[in-house]
């Protein structure tokens, strides 16, 4: 049994790690911390999970973090480098949800988080955890780097493309919307129902900081530095993330629906759909599966990929479970085998 911790649970990622590790059954939840709900029965903050969960939150300084095989760090950026190294020190793998460890340039990470990086040595030690690409390097791994909701999307969705070469990384347009749940459980005047609802816009378009998360991980798959345009957008919608991409073939003789499935034919988490599909967000909602459609208008040279994931899930929390299933010797789907809500 895989001895779990969390730190910081009660934001959505959080409860999220709670609902799926609930039921998993090769994992205990030992430990979850919170400094406003220390205390507090985590049945009573989130009642979703009253009958699964008899554990109250601990304040991250009293919290026995020494017992855990892993820790889950659920916490806002900039806030997991600042214990990491005694997380690792004490024995346990550290699972970081959050941004603290996903570039692998220090400078690079200081300038779009706008913060001095608490340890920037364990950048190079850290594996992003994107399964589909690093498999084998987060099985050995003690530091893993989740991936970002949008970069999971989007690179899920153009990697058959950057790979092999057919399309070129430096003149891709990703398109992403995001449902408001990806701002997280705070309150902010942006995502409140009554300003999202009925609306749609985008954001962040001068500059976004996914953007060089998916840049560095499109440069890996396919050895060339990529450079897409990268634009997101809020959604009246509680979760989900729908990427549309956008990308001119360098060779138009290849046969992309076979491309994307044989790319993607053993990926337990990942759905190419037949030919002329439209995947829509709510076919993966709550399920930790990315699903993908690929079209050629036309026929011509362009294609137009579209991804769709459930932010908190594949975009969040499942896939940091699928990484501690990997991580641990567990088939990867253990846990994680859960239909997508309807309606």
């Amino acid at each position: 049994m895989i001895r779990v911790g969390i730190i910081g649970g009660t934001g959505y990622t959080g409860v999220e790690l709670l609902r799926l590790l609930a039921t998993h059954p090769e994992a205990e939840i030992a430990v979850i911390t919170s400094r406003g709900e220390a205390g507090v029965p985590v049945a009573d903050l989130f009642a979703n999970l009253r009958g699964y969960l008899d554990l109250k939150f601990v304040d991250p300084e009293a919290a026995d973090l020494g017992g855990c095989d892993v820790v889950f760090s659920a916490t806002p950026t900039g806030i997991a480098m600042t214990y990491a190294r005694d997380v690792l020190a004490s024995g346990a793998r550290l699972i970081d949800v959050a941004a603290d460890f996903r570039l692998k340039d220090v400078h690079a990470w200081e300038h779009w988080y706008g913060m001095q990086h608490a340890c920037p040595e364990l950048l190079a030690h850290a594996v992003y955890g994107l399964p589909e690409l690093y498999r084998d390097e987060i099985r050995d791994a003690q530091l893993v780097a989740n991936p970002g909701c949008y970069p999971t999307a989007v690179t899920l969705g153009l990697l058959p493309l950057v790979e092999d070469g057919l399309a070129d990384p430096t003149a891709i347009i990703a398109d992403a919307k995001s449902g408001v749940s990806g701002a997280g459980r705070n309150a902010k005047l942006g995502s409140l129902l009554a300003e999202v609802s009925d609306s749609f816009k985008a954001y962040a378009v001068p500059a976004h900081r996914h953007t060089p998360e998916i840049n560095q991980a499109l440069s890996a798959a396919g050895g060339v530095d990529a450079d897409i345009l990268f634009v997101p957008h809020l959604a009246p919608m509680i979760r989900g993330i729908h990427a549309t991409l956008y990308a001119g073939l360098q060779d138009v003789t290849v046969d992309l629906q076979h491309r994307y499935e044989e790319r993607y034919a053993d990926e337990p988490f990942v759905d190419v759909l037949p030919p002329g599909s439209h995947p829509d967000t709510r076919s993966v909602r709550g399920a930790n599966l990315c699903r993908i459609a690929v079209h050629r208008p036309g026929g011509g040279d362009r294609v137009v990929v579209l991804s769709v994931i459930d932010n908190l899930v594949k975009g969040a929390a499942g896939q940091a479970i699928q990484n501690m299933n990997i991580m641990f010797g567990l088939d990867e789907t253990r846990g994680l085998l859960i239909p997508a809500l309807l309606p």
